[in-house]
C-alpha cells in the first residue's frame, strides 16, 4: 500500500518521506518492526516512541509518522497526534473492516463485560449472526476465544482483530470501550452503529485525574456513533445525553419514564424476573443472573437490539437462554453448607451491587475477601474498605494485582474505611492465604465473597503474571483439609 493511502483522512504538517513509499506494514514498538514499516512515534504515558526512531531505522522502516522533527535524512511525516495517527493508519491499512459489521460498543464503569456476552447471545440465537467479541474475558470469532491483555485493544491490533472478524464471515461485533481506549484514541476512526452507557462511579481516576475528565472520556463514545442507548438511573444520564447529534434511546429499571422501562421486578437467588415495556410492546424477561444489576444489563441489551430493529419480544426470548459469566456472581463447589462466589467486582459500586445482591441469600453471615490493585487509582481504596464494612459481617483484607507496589502499603490505604466501623476485619496479606482462612472460618448458611479476580487466573506481581486461579486454591485447600481430617 503506498503512503498516500496510509494517510488518507490524516491531518498531516511538514513532510520529507515521498507519498509513493511502498508500505507493508504498521508498527509502533520498535522491536517489532520490519522493513517497509511505517513507523509511528507514539509518545506514552511513560516512553516517548521518537527514541526508538534510529533503532525502527535500522530494522527496515520505510518512513516514520511523528509529532517531533526527527534527525536529518529521516524520511518522515508529521501529525500533531500520533495515537490518533496510529488509529487512522491502522484502520486504512486494514482497508476500514469495521464499517462492513454492524459495530455495537458499550462503555461505562460497570456491566460492559456481561452487557456484551449478553447480547452476543442475543444476536446468535435470534438472527443466527456470526459475531465477533471484543472485551475483558477475552476475544471471539465466533465460538473461538483469543486471549487478550486490555479491554480494549491498541488501535493497530484492534483493527487487526476487525480484519479476523470480517475474513472469517462476522456481520456483527459487540464490544467493551474502556475510557482508556476513548482517552488515548485506540477506537478513533471507528463508527458505531449502536452505543450504550451503562453507568459511571469512581474508577480510573489515576489516568482521568477528576470524574468530571473520566465522564467526558466515556462520552466521546457519542460523538462516533449514529444512534446511542442511555441509561436514565445513573446520575450522569443528563451529561452523557446532553447536545448528541444522533437519536438517543433510553432506558430504566428505576423511573416510570425512558423508552425502554422495567416493571414487576422480581430478584432471587437464581436469577431476575421482569416486564419489559417498549411503546407499545410488553415482555416477560427471564435472565438467570441474580442480582439488580442484571435488570440494567437486560433492558441495556434490549435498548441496543432494538436500535439493530430487534422486536422485544425476541429479545426476551432469547435472554431466557442465555448463561451466566465466568467471574460474574459465579459459584465455587463446596465441601458443606455454606456457599464461595467469585465476580470480578473491583470497583466500588461493584462491590457495593454484588455485596447487597449476596445479602438476601445469605442466610447466616457474609464474609468478604478482597484487595485493590496496585499501580491503579488510589483514591478508590478506603472507600472500598468503608463499603466492604458496610455490607458485610466479616472483611477480609488481601492482596490483589499489587503490580509494582508493595501489598502491605496498598493494604494500608484501604484499612481507613474499615475504622471506626463495627465490622470485624482481617489482615491477610498472602491471596491463598486468606482465601484458605475464609474458608476455615466458614459456618453452616454462611456466604464467602472471593471480590476483584473474577475470570482471571492470574496474580500480577512487579510486571508479570502469576498462576494464580481461585478455582484451583478454593479446591486446592479443601482437598488438603479433609485429607487431614
Amino acid at each position: 500500500m503506498k503512503l498516500r493511502d496510509i494517510l488518507k483522512d490524516l491531518s498531516i504538517g511538514a513532510c520529507s518521506a515521498d507519498m509513493d513509499t511502498d508500505i507493508g506494514g504498521i508498527s509502533y514498538d520498535s522491536r517489532h518492526t520490519k522493513p517497509g514499516d511505517l513507523f509511528v512515534a507514539v509518545k506514552g504515558l511513560t516512553v516517548d516512541g521518537h527514541k526508538f526512531i534510529p533503532t525502527a531505522l535500522e530494522k527496515g522502516a520505510a518512513a516514520v509518522l511523528c509529532q517531533d522533527e526527527p534527525e536529518p535524512g529521516v524520511p518522515w511525516v508529521q501529525t500533531s497526534d500520533c495515537r490518533y495517527g496510529l488509529a487512522i493508519c491502522s484502520r486504512n491499512f486494514f482497508g476500514d473492516p469495521a464499517s462492513g459489521m454492524k459495530l455495537i460498543g458499550f462503555t461505562g464503569t460497570s456491566g460492559k463485560t456481561s452487557s456484551t456476552i449478553l447480547l452476543k447471545h442475543l444476536l446468535e440465537e435470534e438472527l443466527g449472526a456470526k459475531v465477533g467479541l471484543i472485551g475483558t474475558n477475552g476475544n471471539m470469532i465466533g465460538d473461538k476465544l483469543i486471549h487478550t491483555e486490555y479491554t480494549t485493544p491498541e488501535s493497530y491490533e484492534l483493527q487487526k482483530l476487525f480484519h479476523s472478524m470480517k475474513e472469517a464471515g462476522c456481520t456483527h461485533v459487540v464490544m467493551e470501550v474502556s475510557s482508556h481506549s476513548l482517552a488515548l484514541e485506540r477506537v478513533a476512526g471507528i463508527n458505531f452503529d449502536v452505543a450504550v452507557f451503562t453507568n459511571l462511579s469512581q474508577d480510573h481516576l489515576d489516568l482521568h485525574g477528576t470524574m468530571e475528565e473520566y465522564a467526558a472520556a466515556k462520552k466521546k463514545i457519542f460523538s462516533q456513533c449514529k444512534r446511542a442507548c442511555i441509561n436514565i438511573d445513573d446520575a450522569w444520564a443528563e451529561y452523557m445525553s446532553r447536545d448528541l447529534d444522533c437519536p438517543i434511546t433510553t432506558y430504566s429499571a428505576e423511573k416510570n419514564e425512558g423508552d425502554i422501562i422495567a416493571k414487576d421486578i422480581r430478584l432471587s437467588s437464581t436469577g431476575v424476573r421482569f416486564a419489559a415495556i417498549h411503546g407499545g410492546e410488553i415482555a416477560l424477561v427471564r435472565l438467570n443472573v441474580p442480582g439488580m444489576f442484571s435488570v440494567h444489563n437486560a433492558l441495556g441489551v434490549i435498548a441496543a437490539a432494538s436500535c439493530l430493529g430487534m422486536s422485544l419480544d425476541k429479545c426476551a426470548q432469547a435472554l431466557t437462554t442465555a448463561r451466566g459469566v465466568k467471574g460474574r456472581m459465579e459459584p465455587v463447589p463446596t465441601d458443606g453448607d455454606y456457599s464461595i462466589i467469585i465476580d470480578y467486582s473491583h470497583k466500588p459500586d461493584a462491590l457495593e451491587n454484588v455485596l447487597k445482591t449476596l445479602r438476601p441469600i445469605t442466610r447466616n453471615r457474609l464474609i468478604v475477601v478482597f484487595g485493590c490493585g496496585g499501580d491503579r487509582d488510589r483514591l478508590k481504596r478506603p472507600i472500598m474498605g468503608a463499603i466492604a464494612a458496610d455490607n458485610a459481617d466479616l472483611v477480609v483484607v488481601t492482596s490483589d494485582n499489587p503490580r509494582t507496589e508493595n501489598p502491605m502499603d496498598i493494604i494500608n490505604e484501604i484499612l481507613p474505611g474499615l475504622k471506626n466501623r463495627h465490622t470485624p476485619y482481617k489482615v491477610i496479606c498472602d491471596r491463598r492465604e486468606a482465601i484458605a482462612w475464609a474458608i476455615d472460618k466458614a459456618g453452616p448458611g454462611d456466604v464467602i465473597l472471593l471480590a476483584g479476580k473474577g475470570h482471571e487466573d492470574y496474580q500480577i506481581i512487579g510486571h508479570e503474571r502469576v498462576h494464580m486461579d481461585e478455582r484451583e486454591i478454593v479446591a486446592q485447600h479443601l482437598e488438603k483439609r479433609n485429607t487431614v481430617r
